[in-house]
This record gives structure tokens, C-alpha cells and sequence, in this order.
């Protein structure tokens, strides 16, 4: 847990804030790495990979994931993890921590409500982001955005509420972090971003059922979606969905011919 946070404040925390610096260790440790000095050009064009964490984390903290993408693909791969601005969260008496957007209760339901003024100004940021990007010369094919848990939610919104289409977006542990009046708003283009979406059917923070809303949603928004359970898995990420993640990338990877 982050330690600037007050005792008080550690339980409600706790169920949400999952700092993932100790998987993504595992990871660093577990994981052959790649040498760098013998890498050389090849066809793949440059690709974008933003990776938005969740409640209480930081961006640096999850950077150790890029390592585990191995594959030549990724050779020309720029990641980017920003972190969230510091904000009072509801869900913790009004706490101040790193958050996208306000969050009213844990653990996240499939009917919990929604905070959609933040909400928007957070998937304005993020568009930003990608917009920086795509200016200096990536393909909006290539851009990836992925999320986990709070980020994985400002991953939906922000992919679905986008004027183009991207690679792909990945949702990991997340939910639907906006009302289903919102379907009226997805640009045509954004539809045809395909998505990917994980979930530990374990999770107690942001409850599997949560997950389970997001493909009839996306299929009643005209999104494809491919969902993947996980048995056993809590609140967190593991090296199976990662490893999965970075084979789903590497098939929607667009050439430089």
C-alpha cells in the first residue's frame, strides 16, 4: 500500500488501490531478457502502448510489464505509463490519491453508480495522449491502450468515446464506468476497435459479475469483444493474461511495407 496514506484510509484501500509491483517483480525475475545491443531494424512500423493503472498505483510502477513482450513485434514499440493525478476518492472518505476519476463504492458491482463528470474529463487526457502519438507518426492501427482496474474502466471509456479506430484496447479487471445512454455517442470508427477484456473470478474489489457486464454491452454497442475468465484469480494480474495480451498485440500489429 502507499505509505503516505493514513491508517484509517488503509482498509477501503485496500480493496481496490492493488499495487502490482510485487507480480511485475515476479515477472523481472521469472522472464529471460532480451538483449538489447543485438536488436535490428526490421518491417514492423512504429506501435503505441498505453498502459493506465489503477486507484492508488503510479505509472513507473508498472512499467516493469514491457519487459515481459519479448517478441520482435514490439521492437519499435513505444509505451507510455502516465500517472493519475492526486484527487479525494469517495469510496475512501474522501481521501487523496492517485485516481482517473471519483469512485463512489467498493466493491465495484455491475450496478454501482457512476461518476461520469470526472469520467470525461479523465477520457479527455487520455485522448490527448493518443493524439500526441498519432501527431508524431504512429498509425492509429498501432495504437494499443490497455488499463487495469480503475484504468482498465478509463480504458473502455476513453477507446469507445474516440473519433478513430485503434489497434485494439485491453480491459483488465475492469468495469463499464458509464450509463448505457452513452452508446449514442461512440464515433462509427470507434466501434471498430476490438477490445479484449480480463477478468480473476476471484476478484472481491471489482466483482466479477462487473466483468461479466462489459461484452452485452459492447455487443449492444456494435464492439467485438473477447472475454477471458479466470478461475481463481483475485484482484490482480497474472503472467498468463499478460502473456495472452501480448500475442492479441502482436497479431493486430500493422507492417511498415
Amino acid at each position: 500500500m502507499k505509505e503516505r496514506v493514513t491508517k484509517s484510509f488503509l482498509r477501503p484501500l485496500a480493496l481496490l488501490a492493488v499495487t502490482l509491483s510485487g507480480t511485475f517483480l515476479f515477472i523481472l525475475l521469472s522472464q529471460p531478457q532480451p538483449n538489447q545491443s543485438s536488436r535490428k531494424p526490421d518491417s514492423m512500423a512504429r506501435s503505441f502502448i498505453l498502459w493506465l493503472h489503477g486507484l492508488g498505483d503510479s505509472g513507473p510502477a508498472n512499467e516493469p510489464i514491457k519487459t515481459l513482450f519479448t517478441s520482435p513485434e514490439f521492437r519499435n514499440a513505444i509505451w507510455s505509463f502516465p500517472s493519475a493525478p492526486s484527487n479525494p476518492v469517495t469510496c475512501n472518505y474522501g481521501a487523496v490519491m492517485p485516481s482517473w476519476f471519483d469512485i463512489h463504492e467498493i466493491p465495484v458491482t455491475a450496478n454501482s453508480p457512476k461518476d461520469e463528470n470526472s469520467l470525461i474529463k479523465a477520457v479527455q487526457n487520455v485522448h490527448k495522449m493518443i493524439d500526441k502519438e498519432i501527431a508524431a507518426g504512429t498509425n492509429p492501427n498501432n495504437v494499443f491502450v490497455c488499463g487495469f482496474s480503475q484504468g482498465g474502466a478509463l480504458t473502455l471509456a476513453s477507446v469507445l468515446l474516440y473519433p478513430k479506430t485503434l489497434g485494439g484496447a485491453a480491459v483488465f479487471s475492469g468495469w463499464i464506468p458509464f450509463n448505457i445512454s452513452r452508446i449514442e455517442q461512440f464515433p462509427p470508427e470507434a466501434k471498430r476497435t476490438p477490445f479484449l477484456w480480463s477478468h480473476g473470478m476471484a476478484d472481491r474489489t471489482v466483482l466479477f459479475e462487473a466483468g461479466q457486464a462489459g461484452p452485452p454491452f459492447l455487443e449492444q454497442a456494435g464492439v467485438s469483444c473477447e472475454f477471458k475468465a479466470y478461475p481463481g484469480l483475485d484482484h490482480s494480474i497474472n503472467n498468463e493474461e499478460l502473456h495472452y495480451l501480448e500475442s492479441w498485440i502482436k497479431t493486430r500489429l500493422q507492417s511498415s511495407s
